[in-house]
């Protein structure tokens, strides 16, 4: 078995058309909305990319389900991609874009406890292990490998049991990306009233230490709008990308809440975080490491969860159309000026649109009800062992016209 995973890893440099160095260029970079000259700005970059999450393969976790693998090495690629494209939206959301991580120094304590979100173990919210689990109610068996859509539909159920992050996940259907849905799962009418409810039962109920307790006080999380990651999948052509979407895809890095893109090539997926000139940069979730334990309430070695190489690139042209767009967007008024940079930089100004934005619900869709965490009294990772009843999956996303 040993073997057959290190010839998956070996394979990587086959396919990845990854070019070492950045070159010197006077093209713009762009990194998830941040704007760089390699000429005069190479370092500030290269820590810029070095302190994004990077999560890859890892080895010699505990046994997914008890009984299954315990390495994702050859088929766990999306769902680490999944991982990193959510650890960006926390980051921003409690550390701010703007964050730097500092080698040796101190770390603060959010970005601690987001670390200790992602530790390959049952209890972690959004582990491998959860995810994993989570992916058999949306068909996927252990070991299987997962496209962009089916990883955007894992996060946003398992962010229903995330309560200290209060992240509203939303993953438009059929290209198109409702304005009121939007703003109703993000400022729901009775968040109040829920709020009281918890505050008011948390004394009945067990109560788990640090990290793995993720409620949130009232003065943590506010009350008119929950912090939004909005995915779009979407299929830009037949077998390789319809060149006439990579100009709109550019816009979609250059713009401040841009939370990279999940995609890649057929069975090999890559984190985007941003481009230069005709290249896609991203990071790359094929190298196997050992997992990484620490007890709960204590700090997690982080030095294997970034990645000190040179930022990757590839051809956009060699890149797969099958996509899933990710933004982040702390407040409603960056959700508003999100929707009027679509208007201006991509519905506009392209002939063939990569997605639609529409201000009402689709009379003939069927009625919007916001996700809700399930009624039952648990911390979440014993309910998410079975969940291949609790949802029914969402439907695959449409090709684009071309």
């Amino acid at each position: 078995m040993e073997a057959v995973l290190a010839k998956y890893e070996n394979q990587i440099n086959v396919f990845s058309e990854f070019l070492e160095d950045i070159p010197d260029t006077d093209e713009p970079v762009w990194i998830l909305g941040a704007y760089y000259n390699v000429k005069t700005e190479k370092s500030e970059l290269l820590l810029d990319v070095r302190s994004r999450l990077w999560f890859t393969y890892r080895k010699k976790f505990s046994p997914i389900g008890g009984t299954g693998p315990s390495s994702d090495t050859g088929w766990g690629c999306m769902l680490r991609c999944g991982q990193m494209i959510l650890a960006q939206a926390l980051v921003c959301r409690h550390l701010g874009r703007d964050w730097r991580r500092v080698a040796d120094g101190t770390q603060p304590v959010e970005y601690q406890r987001i670390l200790h979100c992602f530790l390959d173990r049952k209890d972690s919210c959004y582990s491998i292990h959860q995810m994993a689990q989570m992916g058999v109610g949306e068909g996927k068996s252990f070991g299987e490998w997962y496209g962009p859509n089916t990883v955007a539909q894992v996060l946003k159920k398992l962010a229903l049991f995330d309560d200290w992050n209060s992240l509203a996940v939303y993953v438009s259907m059929d290209n198109t990306v409702v304005i009121e849905d939007i703003k109703k799962q993000c400022r729901p009418a009775n968040q109040d009233s829920k709020l009281r409810a918890q505050d008011e039962s948390s004394a009945g109920q067990r109560q788990v230490p640090f990290p793995f307790s993720h409620s949130t006080s009232r003065s943590q999380q506010p009350l008119d709008w929950r912090p939004l990651l909005l995915l779009i999948p979407l299929r830009m052509g037949i077998n390789n990308i319809n060149p006439i979407y990579i100009q709109a895809l550019k816009e979609c890095f250059k713009m401040p809440q841009s939370c990279g893109v999940l995609g890649g090539k057929p069975n090999l997926a890559y984190y985007f975080i941003g481009f230069i000139d005709d290249e896609l940069i991203y990071l790359d979730p094929h190298t196997t490491q050992s997992a990484v334990d620490s007890e709960m309430g204590t700090a997690v070695d982080d030095q294997s969860y970034h990645c000190q190489r040179n930022p990757r690139r590839m051809k956009i042209t060699s890149l797969d159309p099958s996509v899933a767009l990710g933004f982040f967007c702390k407040s409603e008024e960056d959700f508003d000026s999100w929707c009027n940079l679509v208007q201006q930089e991509i519905l506009k100004k392209r002939n063939l649109r990569m997605f639609e934005l529409v201000e009402k619900h689709p009379s003939h869709w069927p009625p919007f009800v916001p996700p809700t965490k399930p009624e039952v009294q648990t911390t979440g990772a014993e309910f998410i062992e079975s969940t291949d009843k609790l949802f029914e999956s969402e439907e695959e996303f449409e090709i684009l016209n071309v």
